[in-house]
C-alpha cells in the first residue's frame, strides 16, 4: 500500500510578511529595545534579518511610519519618534482638583513636557449600551445622561472618552451642560453629595470601531485598549461608568497596587 505523503503545516500566522516584519520592529520599539531617538537597523540588515525583499521591508517601514512610531525619508535613517509610547496612570483621573486649579491629569502631562487638553464633542441624554447599563443598574430601556469627549496630546488624538450618569444625579446640575467642567467630573460629584469611593476598571484589546478609527484618526486594523470604568460612591451605589479607548499601539496603562 503506497504511503499517502503528508500535507505540510499550515502557517499559524497568516499575516503578510511586511505586517510581521512590522509586528516584530513593533515590539522592539515597545519594549525600549529601540529606544526613542535610535535608528532602526538599515534595509540591508532588515533584509537578511527577514529573508525579505527591498520592497517589503520599505512596506513594512511605511507602517510604522503611518503608526507615528518611527520617522524617516527614503534614503535616509529611520528614527523612532521621541514619544514612542506614553504610559497613562489612570487613577489620576479620579484625583479631584484643588480650588483654581487645572484638572490633575492635565498637570501630569504638562510636567512631561506634552500639550494636553480636553475637546468637548457631545452631550446629550441617550439610551446606552448593554454594558454601561448593566454597570449602573438600568433597565433595558434605561437612558443616562452622555458626556463624549476627545482627549488630545499634542493635537494628536489620544483617547475617546464616553462617560455615563444616572438621570437622578445629573439632572439639574453641570453635567448636562454643554462645557468643561472646572477640576474635572469627581470634583463636581463631590460637591453634588456623590463622592467617589473607589472604582473597577475592566481593560480590554479591541478591534476599533468606525466611530473610534476615525476619531482616533488611526493608520490601520490596530486593536485600541478600552477600559470600562465604573465608580462608585462609598454605599457601593454607581455614579459614573465610562468607557475609554486608546490606540494600543502608542499608550500603556499603568496601575500601583500596595500589599495588603
Amino acid at each position: 500500500m503506497t504511503a499517502v505523503p503528508k500535507a505540510e503545516p499550515e502557517a499559524n500566522d497568516r499575516r503578510s510578511l511586511h505586517e510581521r516584519i512590522a509586528a516584530d520592529l513593533r515590539d522592539d520599539i515597545m519594549s525600549g529595545e529601540l529606544p526613542p531617538g535610535a535608528n532602526l537597523p538599515s534595509t540591508a540588515q532588515l533584509r537578511t534579518r527577514f529573508d525579505a525583499s527591498n520592497a517589503t521591508v520599505q512596506k513594512a517601514l511605511q507602517l510604522l511610519k503611518d503608526e507615528r512610531l518611527v520617522v524617516g525619508r527614503a534614503g535616509a535613517a529611520v528614527t523612532v519618534r521621541e514619544h514612542r509610547q506614553r504610559t497613562i496612570r489612570p487613577t489620576v483621573s479620579l484625583t479631584s482638583a484643588a480650588a483654581g486649579q487645572p484638572y490633575p491629569w492635565l498637570t501630569e502631562a504638562a510636567e512631561h513636557g506634552t500639550d494636553a487638553r480636553i475637546a468637548l464633542l457631545d452631550v446629550t441624554e441617550t439610551t446606552t449600551p448593554a454594558d454601561i447599563r448593566t454597570a449602573l443598574g438600568l433597565p433595558d430601556d434605561g437612558t443616562a445622561v452622555l458626556r463624549c469627549q476627545l482627549v488630545l496630546i499634542d493635537d494628536e488624538p489620544a483617547e475617546l472618552v464616553k462617560s455615563y450618569y444616572p438621570l437622578d444625579i445629573a439632572r439639574g446640575t453641570p453635567l448636562m451642560e454643554h462645557r468643561r467642567i472646572k477640576g474635572g467630573t469627581p470634583t463636581l460629584l463631590r460637591q453634588l453629595g456623590h463622592t467617589p469611593h473607589h472604582c473597577v476598571d475592566r481593560v480590554s484589546a479591541r478591534v476599533p470601531t468606525q466611530e473610534q478609527f476615525e476619531a482616533l484618526h488611526l493608520p490601520g486594523s490596530l486593536p485600541v485598549l478600552r477600559t470600562l470604568r465604573v465608580v462608585y460612591a462609598a454605599d457601593d451605589r454607581p455614579i459614573e461608568a465610562t468607557s475609554m479607548v486608546k490606540a494600543g499601539h502608542l499608550y500603556e496603562l499603568q496601575y500601583e497596587f500596595a500589599p495588603e
